[in-house]
C-alpha cells in the first residue's frame, strides 16, 4: 500500500459542532470500492468494462490496499462490493476485506443478481457487535437498490448506522429518500453514509435534511472521479446528538470514487461494545 492511501486529500473541522459530547469516539469510513477495479480515465469505463464481469489479477491487490486503509476505522460502509460471483472468483468481497482489515464483524446485502456473473452488494465492517441488522429494499422503477441498517445497543440510546447506494435518477432517489427518512426518524442517534449520487447543494440533500433533521457537517467534499475529484456525491450525515470532530477525503485512488471519513463523539449514554 502506498502512503497516499492514508493521507487526507481534503480535511475539515466543522466550524460549529452541534453538541459537546464526552462519550465514546468512533472513526467511520464510507467507500465505493467499484469491486476492486481501478479507474483512471472515463474511457476506461469502456476499455476496462470486461473487469465488471470477469476476474482479473489486479482486483485483489486493490482490495488489499482498501483493507489496509479500512483497518484504521471502527465502522466501514462499503458500496459496489460483490457477494461472490464469477468476476470476484466466487469470493465474497466484504468478507475478504473484513478478514484482511481485522474487523471481527461484517455483513453484506445482495441487491442485484446477474446469474453467476455478478452479485451487486453493499456491506458493513465493524469492530463492535450489533444487536440488529435490517435489509431494506429501496423503491424505484428499476429494482436492485438497497440499504443496510445496523443497530448497536438498545432503546433510546441505540446507535443506528445506515449504509446506502442510491439510484442514478433524481425521481428514484427522492422515492428512496422518502422511504429511508421514515426509518431514520424512529431513532435519536443515526449515522448515514454512502454513495448517494447527489451533491451537497442538491434538492435531494435539502429534502433529506428537512425530513430527518440530520446534518452534513462539512459540505462539498469532492470524491468523484477519483483521478480528478470534481463532484461530491459520497456523504456521511449524522443526527444532531452526535458531535463531529473532523471530516476528510482520503487520497486512495483504487476505485473511481475516493473514500470519505469522519471522527464522531457519541453521547455519554451511547456505548458500543466488542
Amino acid at each position: 500500500m502506498t502512503t497516499s492511501c492514508i493521507q487526507p486529500l481534503a480535511e475539515h473541522v466543522p466550524s460549529e459542532a452541534p453538541v459537546h459530547n464526552t462519550g465514546q469516539k468512533l472513526k467511520v469510513l464510507s467507500f465505493n470500492v467499484q469491486t476492486g477495479i481501478t479507474t483512471r480515465r472515463f474511457r476506461q469505463y469502456i476499455t476496462h468494462g470486461w473487469k465488471h464481469v470477469l476476474p482479473h489479477a489486479e482486483r485483489f491487490r486493490n482490495l488489499d490496499r482498501i483493507a489496509e486503509l479500512a483497518r484504521e476505522y471502527d465502522i466501514v460502509g462499503l458500496q459496489e462490493v460483490d457477494a461472490g460471483s464469477l468476476r470476484s472468483g466466487f469470493v465474497n468481497l466484504t468478507e475478504y476485506i473484513a478478514s484482511r482489515s481485522r474487523h471481527p464483524f461484517w455483513y453484506d446485502q445482495t441487491n442485484r443478481r446477474l446469474g453467476k456473473i455478478a452479485r451487486h452488494a453493499i456491506g458493513i465492517l465493524s469492530r463492535y457487535q450489533c444487536q440488529e441488522i435490517i435489509e431494506h429494499r429501496l423503491p424505484g422503477p428499476i429494482p436492485g437498490r438497497g440499504a443496510l441498517s445496523v443497530r448497536f445497543g438498545q432503546g433510546e440510546e441505540a446507535l443506528v448506522v445506515v449504509i446506502l447506494h442510491l439510484a442514478l435518477g433524481k425521481r428514484a432517489r427522492l422515492q428512496q429518500l422518502d422511504y429511508i427518512s421514515d426509518f431514520v426518524n424512529q431513532y435519536r442517534h443515526v449515522i448515514l453514509m454512502g454513495d448517494l449520487n447527489f451533491p451537497s447543494d442538491s434538492p435531494e440533500m435539502e429534502y433529506l435534511i428537512d425530513r430527518t433533521l440530520m446534518c452534513e457537517p462539512v459540505h462539498g467534499l469532492n470524491t468523484f472521479p477519483s483521478w480528478r475529484p470534481q463532484r461530491n456525491i459520497d456523504h456521511i450525515l449524522v443526527s444532531p446528538t452526535l458531535e463531529v470532530k473532523r471530516m476528510r477525503v482520503l487520497d486512495c485512488p483504487v476505485s473511481d470514487h475516493l473514500p470519505i471519513c469522519m471522527e464522531v463523539v457519541l453521547p455519554e449514554g451511547v456505548r458500543l461494545v466488542p
